[in-house]
């Protein structure tokens, strides 16, 4: 689903250059929950933004189901991400003006679809992730977790064939990640979409298929775990959570 070639980027601060990645070549599966890992400032959000076609490389190709999004304008791009991708960030990046509900019918809208079936769709979403009765809270009026639900709500709910998370859950605590962190696998899994999430937490990052650890703008290891590997990192995050139904629990290991 995901492919990079000789993936390197370079900035420049003033008259210096900073290599932000440097070669680059990786793989993601299609229906991979992939994590990459790594400190403060070791290139893992860079990557990210890659991969997602957010920026653009000093060199190397990017390819995302064999669209190779690196040679792509910027209006190609647009479009490419509105048919394509998702994205859940740390701050949540919801429109404060607007409730839960037109939040999340937000992508539908501009994909085309009309008022009535886009909020259906949306409300829909919002009832998968627990939020039933906080349709039209503003998000002024809701939680960290209540907001990055809705976040997620809003990404997952064109269907893409990926979702990229960056740092999704940088702002909340513990129980509150557990929460979120199950949300976002029980809705990859169950739709087969391709999930990939930078995290600064190793033990969130045993959960997924995929763990890409990046030091100094290098790919220090790729890893893909047994699927023993994971069941047990996903017990021991989620066996906290109270009032879990134990068939949905089932859906997210």
């Amino acid at each position: 689903m995901i492919r990079t070639e000789g993936l390197r980027k370079v900035y420049r601060v003033g008259h210096e250059k900073v290599v932000a990645l440097n070669q680059i070549d990786i793989t993601i599966e299609k229906g991979e929950i992939c994590c990459i890992v790594g400190q403060s400032g070791s290139g893992k959000s860079t990557l990210l933004n890659q991969l997602a076609g957010l920026e653009k490389p000093t060199r190397g190709k990017v390819y995302i189901a064999d669209h190779e999004i690196s040679a792509m304008t910027e209006s190609q791009l647009a479009r490419f991400r509105q048919e394509n991708l998702g994205f859940i960030f740390q701050s949540y990046n919801l429109l404060p003006s607007m409730n839960a509900t037109e939040n999340v019918a937000l992508p539908l809208m501009f994909k085309g679809v009309g008022r009535g079936p886009r909020e259906k769709a949306a409300a829909k979403m919002l009832r998968e992730m627990g939020l039933q009765g906080r349709e039209k809270h503003r998000p002024t009026e809701m939680s960290g977790g209540q907001q990055q639900r809705v976040g997620i709500a809003r990404a997952f709910v064109t269907r893409p064939k990926v979702v990229f998370a960056d740092e999704p859950t940088g702002n909340l605590d513990t129980a509150t990640t557990r929460q979120v962190l199950y949300k976002m696998l029980q809705m990859a899994k169950e739709n087969q979409i391709t999930f990939v999430m930078v995290t600064h937490e190793p033990e969130l990052a045993l959960v997924a298929d995929r763990i890409i650890t990046i030091l100094d703008g290098s790919v220090q290891s790729n890893v893909v775990q047994t699927d023993a590997e994971k069941q047990a990192a996903r017990e021991k995050i989620f066996s906290e959570m109270t009032g879990q139904d134990p068939e949905n629990k089932e859906n997210a290991q």
